[in-house]
């Protein structure tokens, strides 16, 4: 059985805080909120009425969809992961395959929780209407889950794996590990993993009547996601993509690629739901195996873990999580490793989430830096009776660190944790 070593060596971003990798390291190393009030949750009556949704201009769109596409175009989803994902492969060196044949060795594995939201809406009120020949033939691309990844393929002429996986939270951080592992199998040389979530309130409202968001930070929206914090009163919605090139490394020296950090392993899994796991609530017990795995697959001991990019989502469960990492690292208060939650900055970007934060955690290895976490001033009590504060950094570290630990936690209680390493080239 093949065993290949995987590396990363390409990044798109398309993030409330930044939509090119320039952009979005400068904002994420100076703590910049890309919170806006959103007159549209307000009109509607929300509770929450701030979220994080990326700025794209129709110009910068116009580059990568033909103007037929973007004639019904209105599924932001898509438009984020085609973006961030183009804009990744880009990132690698790499083009798209000519005409005649596809690139076999290439594949993409892009997730998404829903599709064109907006879109459906307006089918379903034409087909209410009877007016069901007006649909028409853009409403099945934009609407089935696997539409960002199909478009994707269909831009860069993708011959290997195409997918769409969706596990709630955990779906970014799940794309790659499963295209970690189909290029250490040797099924393929190059996967784009990545994931995307639409913006708007048909996805946000849900949550927003489910009352895990916050509303007490409406005229004041760079305040309002609070990881760690003892003021946190709910996550903030937010939107957007996140991609990463994956390649074997014997193909990316092969062609003198530029090389980020390395994918050690992982480990995904479920806590059934059982014991105190719930729908939306983890099981205590399969994050910390989870975590234990990934480690075990990874090859490394617990401890050369440096740095913790969390899930972190500004809820009542941040102290568990935290406490979940503790007994699964077997930290003490004083050498539990740094930790850190981009939420503060973007807010929850559901199916998006955990690849906006992978690129962030990459960039952290790449770059030597330990990204601050904001509006956690006031680091929640339970919190500081695990850990000491000094773990949970309020400004920017500029530190060169070996090991990265990054987990994503989703309803329906599901897991993933990856290993990433600094890669010293050779």
């Amino acid at each position: 059985m093949n065993s290949n070593r995987v590396v990363i060596t390409g990044l798109g971003i398309c993030a409330p805080n930044g939509t090119t990798i320039p952009e979005f390291t400068n904002a994420i190393k100076n703590g910049i909120s890309g919170i806006t009030h959103q007159p549209d949750l307000e009109a509607l009556g929300f509770s929450c009425q701030i979220a994080g949704k990326p700025q794209l201009s129709e110009e910068r769109i116009a580059q990568y969809f033909t103007p037929l596409e973007l004639r019904n175009l209105n599924s932001t989803g898509i438009i984020y992961g085609v973006v961030a994902g183009l804009d990744a492969w880009k990132d690698a060196g790499l083009e798209k395959s000519d005409d005649e044949e596809p690139d076999w060795d290439s594949g993409t594995i892009f997730g998404t929780g829903t599709s064109g939201i907006d879109k459906f809406r307006w089918a379903i009120n034409k087909i209410d209407d009877m007016e069901i020949r007006k649909l028409g033939s853009s409403v099945v691309i934009q609407t089935m889950a696997s539409g960002v990844s199909a478009f994707i393929s269909g831009k860069l002429g993708l011959g290997n794996q195409i997918s769409t996986n969706s596990s709630a939270c955990a779906t970014g951080a799940e794309s790659l590990l499963l295209a970690y592992e189909r290029i250490k199998s040797g099924q393929a040389k190059r996967m784009l993993a990545g994931s995307t979530s639409d913006s708007g309130p048909y996805i946000w409202g849900g949550f927003d009547a489910m009352k895990v968001c916050t509303f007490k930070h409406n005229n004041e929206p760079e305040k309002g996601s609070r990881p760690m914090s003892l003021m946190a009163s709910g996550f903030v919605p937010g939107s957007g993509a996140g991609a990463l090139v994956l390649e074997s490394l014997d193909s990316a020296l092969a062609r003198n690629a530029n090389i980020y950090a390395e994918v050690l392993g992982g480990h995904l899994n479920s806590g059934g739901q059982r014991g105190t796991g719930t729908m939306t609530a983890p099981n205590p017990m399969a994050v910390q195996r989870c975590i234990q795995k990934a480690v075990e697959n990874s090859g490394i001991q617990l401890h050369e873990i440096d740095v913790i990019n969390g899930h972190l989502t500004a809820t009542s469960k941040d102290a568990l999580e935290i406490e979940n990492w503790k007994i699964a690292l077997g930290s003490s208060a004083d050498n539990f490793p740094y930790i850190n939650s981009l939420k503060g900055m973007i807010g929850h970007c559901i199916s998006a989430a955990g690849s906006i934060e992978c690129v962030a955690s990459v960039l952290e290895l790449n770059q030597d830096f330990i990204f601050p976490n904001i509006n956690c001033e006031d680091v929640n009590p339970e919190i500081t009776t695990l850990i000491n504060k000094n773990r949970i950094p309020q400004t920017l570290i500029k530190k060169s660190f070996n090991i990265l630990a990054k987990a994503s936690f989703g309803f329906g209680d599901v897991n993933v944790c990856l290993i990433l390493k600094k890669y010293t080239h050779e």
